[in-house]
């Protein structure tokens, strides 16, 4: 079954962006860069909401750094909103509802999917247990005072197994994990649950795994 990854680029303190703050709040260096040109998942198909397809549509309009691959991907916009024709190059539009176009999407094509932004529609499909990875580029920056679009606010309790991770440029921080809904807090330690066999270990007593490269 194709794989859904949830990638999210993030403040320390759980921020999506941050007002008067650049772009990856100014802090995008050549490693981060080059591994964004690279697309590990080239050949994923990317899901976003109408919001996120206004800013990046924008942004690649605009020939900002990191965008060109994005603009020779395939690319899945889930809006009431928008209509077609779409002007970003090879995009479709899907007005139904996204928990079960991505679900007919992973049980009938054969494509992976990826997601890009879109805060809502990452919380419905990871609520629906639709996510396989779950992947945060975290910057090292606190926006308490300036951050904006708070990530996690209304998510389910999720156990989070690692599975991967890499530095960038000395500071920038990729984590990869294999996420797995809760119905609440795990009442000991040997509830928290492992896809890979290695129940009730406490942190630091996994295996190591090498990051993606």
């Amino acid at each position: 079954m194709p794989e859904l990854l949830v990638d999210f680029i993030t403040s320390l303190d759980g921020y999506a962006s941050a007002q008067g703050w650049p772009g990856w709040w100014g802090l995008e260096g050549p490693e981060y860069l080059t591994w964004l040109g690279e697309q590990p998942e080239a050949d994923y198909t990317v899901l976003m909401g109408a919001t996120t397809y206004r800013l990046m549509a924008g942004l690649a309009a605009a020939n900002e750094p990191g965008t060109e691959a994005l603009a020779r991907m395939t690319k899945v916009v889930f809006s009431r909103t928008l209509s077609e024709p779409l002007a970003w190059a090879s995009t479709r539009l899907v007005a139904g509802d996204a928990v079960d176009a991505v679900r007919e999407m992973k049980r009938e094509g054969s494509a992976s999917m990826r997601t890009i932004g879109s805060l809502s529609l990452c919380r419905a499909l990871l609520g629906a247990g639709l996510v396989d990875r779950f992947r945060v580029v975290v910057f090292p920056v606190i926006t308490g005072r300036t951050g904006r679009e708070r990530i996690y606010d209304g998510y389910p309790d999720v156990a989070l197994e690692m599975v991967g991770s890499r530095t960038f440029d000395g500071a920038i921080q990729l984590l990869e994990y294999v996420p797995t809904l809760l119905s609440g807090p795990p009442r000991s330690e040997r509830e928290i649950p492992s896809r890979r066999g290695f129940p009730g270990r406490r942190s630091g007593e996994y295996p190591a795994r090498g990051g993606r490269r």
